[in-house]
């Protein structure tokens, strides 16, 4: 059965449901980050994970911002290293390696060893 998604490959109702699940969730978690005061991830705002975006985001990161660094500060650290094996962080422009090493780039006395 042919859905029309990507033409000359059939598809099963499973497989586009998974596909369709995956894009839900990316929907959902870039909507949460758009909303910058409604929600939080790991005890960090939308708007300081926004802040924080241009210095995980490949090939040229910006160093963190004060901004940045002040959310990532109130931030749970490993609650935030659950998230470096996802394959959601790249599907978004985030590299995980470049995220862990925020801690670090923002000279923090004792940063997390994920």
């Amino acid at each position: 059965m042919s859905l029309g998604i990507i033409p000359n490959v059939r598809q099963t109702p499973y497989s586009y449901n998974k596909a369709f699940g995956k894009l839900a969730i990316v929907a959902l978690v870039l909507a949460a980050l758009a909303s910058s005061n409604a929600q939080t991830i790991c005890n960090m705002s939308g708007e300081g994970l926004m802040a924080c975006k241009p210095s995980v985001a490949p090939p040229n990161p910006a160093p963190p911002s004060a901004a940045c660094c002040s959310a990532l500060s109130h931030a749970d650290i490993h609650c935030l290293c659950s998230y470096r094996n996802s394959k959601l962080l790249p599907s978004m422009g985030i590299d995980p390696n470049l995220a862990l090493q925020l801690p670090k780039k923002c000279n923090f006395p004792n940063p997390a060893h994920c």
